[in-house]
């Protein structure tokens, strides 16, 4: 690495929170070990908790120790990482405080800065307008903005606003943990460098796409932000809406960023509207009630503090329909829940079985090709295929067989989400981040459901913690005489 690549400043708002502990700073800590970030580049951690420079690098070594995978924190890594941190205490809320963060930052103005607001999308106007006021947003500056931005359209309208007074929209990084797996980025090479998949990924070939995110974790100790938010808008309107678009999105015509999200707002602006019947018949939500985890009894999502009257989903599924060439007629399938019975997160390709079969097989059906591309808990992509039985018996009978395509070809550590994510900012490469015009597209469509469950049109179903979810969900997929993927 040149003494000038990747060297920037990290800022980290919200510096001592969940998030900057258990996911960016393990996720800094591997790029500066493994070269991508420049050992000159600082870390700050901006906070109001007070402490002294000691204190503060005794707290992050403890967190990394706790939050890195087994047998990854490395003492002697430490203590060269140890020398990028500093803290920088500042009342995000006000305004005068700031001073101290221009101070430690007019040390390397020529810098490139990378904002990461990890903070409550409340705060990222108050956030902008400060480091304006302050002139500290420079042509080399980025932010980074986690989700949820907003929680329907005209809230994240505003939100949005509020940065794009200070920031160009090409410095804004809307940042989706899901697009940075490794296995999610494999969605388009397996569909655009295969030419066995390129002719079979349309309406001709494909009876329809599953895709599944389920959690076994309730929602512990967020029952405050949770009940604001829901299955819908914490998972269903950004993680799963990115996952349909990279499965259901043309080609582009290169890998950079607007080309790749030119696409997938393609997509968005495609998905068919939902109506009252629609909503009726094609969406399900739900509430978790007390049962069993791991063995242990846990408590119902309405027995958490000022619970008892919630209408908020912890599970939601829906049938989304795509009206363009490709797609017509194909149905996506798609579930979302906390406190199921195991965690799972997988899209499933389910192809049409052949037109007409050769084989007796005894009377068993021959399976349709299915291609299962598994996010959690662990990542793999598996081509389920038909082979002969092998032996010497007068009819030939088949049986489905599993073809690994992600063999690994090393036993190196695999990065994690952030790690490419925050990589991408710092070289400033936009494209696994969301544009303007995709969120404002996905929130578009998701009002629509909202709305019609904030009406009732559809009625909160429950299901007991550790079960597969709510029987509706089953009806939902079987209707169209077909089946949720569970192995």
């Amino acid at each position: 690495m040149s003494e000038l690549e990747n060297l920037c400043d990290v800022i980290i708002f919200g510096g001592y929170g969940d998030l900057a502990f258990r996911k960016l700073m393990p996720a800094l800590y591997h790029l500066s070990n493994d070269g991508y970030l420049n050992k000159n580049s600082r870390i700050l951690s901006v906070t109001r908790d007070a402490m002294s420079h000691e204190e503060h690098i005794a707290l992050v070594k403890s967190k990394l120790q706790e939050f890195l995978a087994e047998g990854l924190f490395d003492e002697e890594k430490f203590e060269n990482f140890q020398l990028q941190l500093e803290l920088v205490t500042v009342d995000l809320m006000h305004d005068d405080e700031y001073k101290t963060l221009h101070e430690t930052l007019a040390l390397y103005p020529d810098r490139d800065r990378i904002n990461y607001l990890s903070t409550s999308p409340s705060l990222f106007g108050t956030i902008c307008k400060s480091l304006n006021h302050w002139d500290l947003i420079t042509k080399k500056s980025r932010v980074v903005l986690e989700k949820p931005i907003g929680r329907d359209l005209e809230s994240s309208r505003a939100i949005n606003s509020e940065v794009l007074k200070y920031f160009q929209e090409s410095q804004i990084y809307r940042i989706d943990h899901y697009l940075g797996k490794d296995t999610v980025q494999n969605i388009m090479a397996l569909r655009f460098s295969n030419r066995f998949f390129m002719p079979l990924w349309d309406a001709n070939n494909i009876d329809h796409i599953q895709i599944t995110v389920a959690e076994s974790v309730g929602v512990e100790e967020r029952w405050g932000y949770y009940d604001d938010y829901g299955a819908m808008r914490d998972m269903i309107q950004n993680h799963l809406m990115q996952l349909i678009c990279l499965i259901a999105m043309e080609p582009p015509c290169s890998l950079d960023a607007d080309s790749v999200r030119d696409e997938k707002v393609k997509v968005l602006r495609s998905l068919r509207p939902m109506t009252e019947s629609d909503i009726e018949q094609k969406t399900v939500r739900a509430q978790y009630t007390k049962g069993t985890n791991n063995g242990e009894s846990v408590p119902g999502y309405k027995e958490g503090k000022d619970m008892e009257n919630s209408t908020t989903e912890t599970f939601a599924a829906l049938r989304i329909d795509i009206d363009n060439w490709r797609w017509n007629g194909v149905p996506f399938y798609i579930r979302s829940g906390k406190r199921l019975n195991k965690q799972n997160s997988e899209i499933i390709i389910q192809f049409k079985t052949i037109p007409y079969s050769i084989f007796a097989n005894k009377g068993r059906c021959i399976s349709a090709n299915t291609l299962v591309i598994s996010l959690q808990p662990k990542e793999s992509i598996k081509l389920k295929l038909m082979n002969k039985i092998p032996g010497l018996t007068e009819q030939m009978r088949l049986q489905e067989v599993d073809l690994e395509l992600n063999a690994s070809l090393d036993t190196t550590r695999k990065p994690e989400a952030y790690e490419r994510l925050l990589l991408d900012v710092i070289r400033a490469n936009p494209t696994l981040f969301m544009r303007l015009d995709e969120v404002e597209s996905a929130w578009k469509w998701a009002d629509i459901v909202l709305k019609g469950w904030e009406e009732n049109i559809v009625p909160m179903k429950t299901y007991s913690a550790g079960s597969d979810g709510p029987s509706a969900a089953i009806a939902l997929i079987e209707r169209d005489g077909r089946s949720w993927h569970d192995e």
